[in-house]
């Protein structure tokens, strides 16, 4: 029976015989036994968790609530009297969001009330309800009769009555949960569940960010904005034309230009993608190529014996191959599950998936294994189909991104702070909205960054964006140049309804295979021009976009000659020195992404 008074939104999660001990011990009394209905919802931009016991007269003006812009989590008010039919729309499932970065920004106030919260007149005194953002932890644990329990502990250390799922398996909730929030173990105790953890380590890192002075790039009029067009992808014939007759790859920079311009057409990319990733040098023979694969053949099984023969006795007391091999069986599970070279279960794919992930804990045992590599791994295995060539390029491509699975995140951090400062730029408004709204740390950027838009655009459409990024062209950066794209082209929306955080947090999760790849490619190429063609460009972001002591050029199309000679793009006149951002004045150097203002105590990314 669904209590009468449940709050209005979108169910995301209902279970019923859901169940409050209220005699703790006494278990075998019926009395001590509230049976109840557990909701999650999504209402109004937020995520509700809602228990309530299975009661038609339960008046919801009853129910106490946590609001949304309660100075504390414990400042608990009534509901309003609002009685709603049971909604019968559910959000289509997919893959738990474990990078969706929910950093509502929460403000302590002194209070009295310091105990789990309780009815003030006394009726229906265990029903609860509060925000996704108020919750720090979950406890989870195992009944001796066969069912679960679970305890939400709220920020203040507020701990709710453990709930005991009777009539179903409390992970399913869990699961729900894992769409809007990071999830993970705490290093104390396995049991509990730690609330976004990661976005808790960068929050911690990037807290002075916004406090600095006014970042006060001066405007620069960036002139206007050329009009760009793609190509065809590059073809067969095309590809060929350019290999001399012992496979030595000619006029490299017109073939990346080539590549830029259009992609690759996919019977090329298993070739074509060694070149890209370093794996094959681009001056290097066909001979040279077969005796160097002969040669990363043998060092990678030398490299997966290594692991494949450790044995369980050795594996108990080796916890960090452990925690390796767990966070990689659960990622592979759920990496790309809808691709049919990874659908099914035992499913080849996957089977490879694991052991390259495997060998390359070996490869790197340092850096190991950190939840997003999969991601980065699955297309690349995808193209290749062959287990050693795609362990290859996975490694070279891990060369590119490993700062942004290291401890510190160094990486993470500076791609943020440059990418701040591209957007103010080009739209000092638009970042000043994003400030008021507490979203000036761009953290809804956070996915983008870390896995290169591997859950933002379709399977087929990340191989040619990737292919695209890997020609280093036209810019040092440039998808920090595909972010400013993509957020032009959502300021209007963003701006006009309004948005506040958690509207702009979910209105950017949900773009997510909604993006066009070669408009976001055109867009992200013009503005690359554009600043290119401005001589008052400021240091910071000629830093950041490799134009640094530099010139801007354009070559004779007869002679290789410049024809622009002496034109600098970063004269000294374009800024002063108190006008740059705080951010990239401090020394986070592109060339340098580890020299950072910012506090290096953060945690590493952790999986949900």
């Amino acid at each position: 029976m669904a209590a009468a008074g449940a709050v209005s939104g979108k169910i995301i999660y209902e279970q019923e015989g859901v169940y409050i001990h209220s005699s703790c011990g006494k278990t075998n009394d019926q009395d001590s036994l509230i049976s109840g209905i557990l909701r999650v919802l999504e209402k109004d931009a937020e995520v509700i968790v809602d228990w309530r016991p299975l009661d038609d007269a339960l008046d919801s003006s009853s129910i106490l609530y946590a609001g949304k812009d309660s100075s504390s989590v414990v400042e608990w008010t009534q509901a309003p009297k609002e009685r709603a039919h049971r909604g019968s729309e559910h959000l289509n499932s997919y893959e738990a969001e474990w990078d969706m970065v929910n950093t509502v920004s929460f403000k302590k106030k002194p209070h009295t009330n310091g105990d789990a919260p309780s009815h003030r007149n006394g009726k229906s005194k265990w029903s609860f309800l509060f925000s996704l953002t108020d919750l720090k932890s979950v406890k989870q644990n195992k009944e001796g009769m066969g069912w679960s329990y679970l305890v939400f502990c709220l920020k203040d250390d507020v701990v709710l009555p453990a709930l005991h799922f009777h009539q179903g398996d409390s992970k399913l909730l869990i699961d729900s949960l894992e769409k809007y929030v990071v999830l993970c173990e705490s290093p104390q105790d396995k049991r509990t569940l730690l609330v976004n953890c990661q976005s808790k380590s960068l929050s911690q890192s990037f807290e002075n960010l916004l406090d600095e002075p006014a970042y006060g790039l001066i405007q620069i009029d960036l002139g206007e904005r050329p009009v760009v067009q793609r190509r065809e992808p590059v073809s067969l014939e095309e590809w060929t034309k350019n290999i001399d007759s012992e496979g030595r790859i000619l006029n490299v920079d017109n073939v990346k230009q080539m590549i830029f311009r259009g992609g690759l057409s996919h019977a090329l990319r298993k070739q074509a993608w060694k070149f890209l990733l370093g794996y094959f040098p681009w001056d290097s023979t066909k001979e040279e190529r077969t005796q160097l694969q002969k040669q990363k053949t043998d060092e990678y099984f030398r490299m997966k014996l290594q692991w494949k023969s450790v044995s369980e006795e050795q594996e108990k007391r080796n916890s960090r191959l452990r925690d390796y091999r767990s966070l990689i069986e659960k990622d592979v599970n759920r990496t790309d599950r809808t691709n049919k070279f990874y659908e099914g279960q035992d499913n080849p794919g996957l089977i490879l998936l694991h052991d390259i992930l495997m060998t390359y804990c070996m490869y790197d045992f340092d850096l190991g294994y950190v939840q997003g590599m999969s991601d980065l791994l699955s297309p690349l295995l995808y193209v290749m189909e062959n287990e050693v060539d795609a362990f290859w390029c996975f490694a070279s491509y891990m060369d590119q991104m490993h700062q942004n699975f290291e401890e510190q995140m160094q990486g993470m951090k500076t791609q943020l702070i440059q990418l701040s400062t591209l957007l103010r730029l080009l739209d000092s408004g638009f970042c000043s909205y994003l400030e008021s709204q507490d979203s000036g740390y761009l953290y809804f950027c956070f996915r983008w960054l870390l896995i290169r838009f591997k859950r933002e655009f379709s399977f087929l459409d990340i191989l040619r964006l990737w292919e695209v990024m890997w020609t280093e062209l036209p810019c040092k950066n440039f998808h920090l140049l595909l972010c400013c794209a993509i957020l032009e082209s959502e300021k209007q929306q963003i701006m006009e309804k309004h948005y506040g955080f958690n509207e702009i947090l979910k209105h950017i999760n949900e773009l997510s295979m909604k993006i066009d790849v070669e408009g976001i490619l055109c867009k992200a190429e013009a503005i690359s021009l554009q600043m290119a063609k401005c001589k008052e460009l400021p240091q910071a972001v000629c830093e950041i976009l490799g134009l640094q002591d530099s010139e801007v050029t354009t070559p004779d199309s007869d002679t290789g000659e410049d024809e622009n000679a002496g034109v600098t793009s970063c004269p000294a006149s374009a800024f002063q020195s108190n006008s740059l951002p705080a951010l990239a004045a401090s020394g986070a150097r592109a060339d340098n992404p580890t020299q950072t203002p910012m506090s290096p105590n953060v945690s590493r990314l952790t999986p949900a």
